[in-house]
């Protein structure tokens, strides 16, 4: 199966909701690496690498968030697969 590497850009009421929580734990159970982080423009940005079908489920998931979030706006990248990602982790 192909791999890939996706970039997410996630506008909306996104931050102190839990939103990269959510993401982490829906990552790892995908088995994608990568990162999702809060930016000071108050987006939330994902990379993340895998199986073209698993980055598919997370991007969709990303579209609505989890129960708390209110997202607006998901800009997606897709890009080459690199494989220089460790294992999918919030960055500070």
């Amino acid at each position: 199966m192909e791999k890939k590497r996706v970039l997410l850009k996630i506008y909306g009421q996104v931050q102190g909701v839990g939103f990269r929580y959510y993401t982490q734990d829906l990552a790892r159970r995908l088995k994608l690496k990568g990162w999702v982080k809060n930016e000071i423009d108050g987006t939330v940005t994902v990379a993340a690498e895998g199986k073209t079908k698993k980055l598919e489920e997370l991007v969709s998931w990303c579209r609505n968030g989890s129960g708390t979030a209110a997202v607006e706006k998901v800009e997606v990248q897709w890009k080459k697969f690199e494989g220089n990602l460790e294992r999918f982790e919030i960055q500070f």
